[in-house]
């Protein structure tokens, strides 16, 4: 059985943007920012939390240090040095 196989010119990672005008991941900087902003934008209560201490870094710093929870439940750190905290910032700020 042969099984046909996308030359890498016509295939592209999921992961991958193929716009040029798209970054990173799904339009945001990369997998860790999207992660950490879809928990934050799909959940009501984690939303309004981190609009009401106003930052990200304000969030993440209740959640780890004062809830004992690091990670987003894909098991993404709430402190990932790969988050583009200003985008999250823009993100919670309704920007």
């Amino acid at each position: 059985m042969t099984v046909a196989v996308p030359s890498s010119s016509t295939f592209a990672p999921s992961n991958t943007m193929t716009n040029p005008d798209e970054r990173g991941y799904n339009g945001w900087a990369n997998y860790e920012t999207w992660n950490v902003a879809l928990w934050i934008d799909n959940d009501q209560g984690l939303h309004e939390l981190a609009q009401e201490l106003g930052s990200y870094s304000k969030l993440v710093e209740l959640l780890t240090e004062e809830l004992d929870n690091h990670y987003t439940p894909d098991g993404v750190p709430w402190k990932d040095s790969a988050i583009d905290v200003a985008e999250v910032d823009k993100m919670i700020a309704g920007s």
